[in-house]
């Protein structure tokens, strides 16, 4: 996963428009899928019959966060998990996980399966099986009247002031486009670091920062909750490399596969796009869903 989590509060995110009642009117739902039911391994114990059990971390609107009951997890990932098992025809147990515990919660078998914003490295896959599903990226925004117009690539950010998340791939990104260009001759950046979100978002409105380098889907979401930001560039969070998200698994437990097959006909019949497009993370489809694809390298 890459950046820091931000936190919003159950009244603000329900301005934007989108569900957040408990209830979820008009989740989406789809059948379940033979091949992917077929697939799993008779092997393989769920951790509640006839029920898959996902382990979600509910810190990143609109991936995930709380209903307006503030303790049933909505977003896209818990939307996602209950089209996976619909798709496997059971019923689906959300199981609230903190980011440092998903892996011994997989591993131990509190869960079945992750969704929550995991990206795929190969540090992960030499412990855990994936099952691909969203692009991971991130984002440069800027204020609504900024100048700027676009940043692609090192020599945009030249002279810039830039908020970033300390210890995240964002920053690394960012620390080597500077690197690059002063090496070519051009004016260093200036890198903010804010633990606060708020504070972030007055440091760029008041012009003490020209930008912010982050999750994408994160500031997109607040880009349409607050009309006071806009995106100006895109950035995979692997960079150069394209880095993926993706549903975990315990190493050779057999689900991956299913779980590929369940995300490819999802992909196919049009719901996955249904959800994404839900909460605004079109822009972050996969045209196909894989089983262990090359990783992030070891850092």
């Amino acid at each position: 996963m890459t950046g820091m989590a931000l936190y919003v509060s159950n009244s603000a995110l329900a301005a934007t428009g989108f569900d957040l009642s408990p209830e979820q009117n008009g989740r989406i739902r789809t059948e379940q899928d033979p091949a992917a039911i077929k697939a799993v391994p008779a092997s393989f114990q769920f951790v509640v019959k006839d029920t898959l059990t996902i382990g979600i971390v509910p810190a990143h609107p609109p991936i995930s966060t709380y209903a307006t009951d503030a303790k049933t997890v909505v977003g896209f990932d818990p939307d996602l998990a209950q089209l996976v098992a619909d798709s496997l025809g059971r019923k689906l147990n959300v199981v609230i996980l903190s980011w440092p515990d998903w892996p011994l919660a997989l591993a131990s078998g509190k869960v079945d399966a992750v969704i929550s914003n995991v990206t795929v490295t190969e540090e992960r896959k030499a412990k855990f099986d994936f099952s691909t599903y969203r692009r991971d990226q991130l984002g440069f925004f800027v204020k609504t009247d900024s100048a700027i117009r676009s940043i692609k690539e090192p020599k945009d950010i030249a002279g810039l002031r830039v908020i970033t998340d300390a210890g995240t791939n964002q920053e690394k990104i960012l620390l080597e486009w500077d690197r690059q260009n002063v090496a070519h001759g051009l004016k260093p950046i200036a890198v903010q670091y804010y633990d606060d979100d708020a504070v972030k978002s007055v440091a760029l409105q008041s012009g003490r920062a020209d930008a912010i380098f982050s999750v994408n889907a994160v500031l997109l979401y607040d880009a349409a909750k607050q009309g006071k930001t806009r995106q100006v560039g895109t950035v995979s969070g692997g960079w150069p490399r394209t880095a993926e998200v993706a549903v975990t698994t315990r190493k050779g437990s057999g689900l991956a596969d299913p779980l590929t097959i369940a995300l490819n006909d999802l992909i196919h019949k049009g719901q996955y796009h249904a959800v994404l497009d839900r909460w605004n993370l079109g822009s972050e489809a996969i045209e196909k869903a894989s089983t262990n694809p090359p990783g992030l390298p070891r850092s």
